[in-house]
């Protein structure tokens, strides 16, 4: 779970909530049903004109991968591969078909898979490679929704903006209607900053994180794969992968994976 992603919603609605009080204002002054109407009823309607409602409708689940993501253990990882390029050096890639099934990842295992049938290197990387561009592509149309989002909440609001001021500016000979149209054509705008920024862009920022971690990880895989066919020695198999771990976790990874 990303407890700071919690943490920070939490927090930037806390520090908008304390810079009002402390103000010595009132909340009540921020709640205003005709503005969240405009500002989230618009957006989202922009939403649903933009993109399929079947993409929609898996909103919960991206923000669910937002807060709780797959976590990668790159160290882990290497010296799985290691591993396997030892048992390939004794014994041949054929011996690595026993410890396919036993396999959790099913990226590892269809590279695995590719070069104990004996395909051709090129084609190995060709394969491996488009499978990490279409799941980048895939994960970008993904995160495209919050960017998206991200952009039509504040235009709703200053859209809810114009539409308070010309309520205000045709009603202004009644001086008591001239405050609630107000307060539509300012918190609209106010309403959609906060979505914009405190929700919408920091968790596509997140999602493209994630999107990194995971391309990380499988380029990791794409040049073990690739080592293990090529009947690289173990230990230039870990030199080749240690070179995507940070230089801090390199001199604990070298004493975990032995010579």
């Amino acid at each position: 779970m990303q407890v700071g992603m919690i943490i920070g919603i939490v927090w930037g609605f806390t520090a908008l909530i304390l810079g009002v009080l402390f103000a010595k204002s009132s909340l009540l002054f921020f709640i205003d049903l005709p503005s969240m109407m405009i500002t989230v009823g618009g957006s989202v309607a922009a939403l649903m004109v933009g993109y399929p409602l079947k993409k929609l409708v898996k909103l919960p689940t991206f923000m669910r991968v937002a807060i709780f993501p797959q976590s990668y253990n790159l160290s882990e990882l290497i010296v799985t591969i290691v591993s396997f390029s030892e048992k390939a050096r004794r014994e041949g890639l054929l011996a690595l078909e026993d410890d396919l099934e036993e396999l959790d990842d099913p990226y590892m295992k269809k590279g695995l898979q590719l070069i104990v049938d004996g395909t051709d290197p090129e084609l190995v990387r060709n394969i491996l490679e488009n499978e990490v561009e279409q799941m980048v592509n895939r994960h970008d149309d993904n995160k495209r929704i919050f960017d998206d989002w991200s952009t039509w909440a504040p235009a709703f609001g200053m859209i809810g903006t114009l539409m308070g001021l010309v309520m205000m500016l045709v009603n202004l000979s009644d001086r008591a209607s001239v405050g609630p149209y107000l307060a539509v054509a300012i918190i609209t705008t106010f309403y959609g900053a906060v979505l914009c920024y405190l929700i919408f862009q920091p968790v596509a920022s997140r999602l493209d994180c994630m999107t990194n971690d995971e391309v990380l990880y499988r380029a990791i895989i794409v040049m073990g794969v690739l080592a293990i066919q090529s009947g690289d020695n173990p230990r230039i198999v870990k030199d080749k992968l240690i070179t995507f771990m940070p230089p801090a976790a390199r001199a604990e990874l070298a004493e975990e994976v032995k010579d």
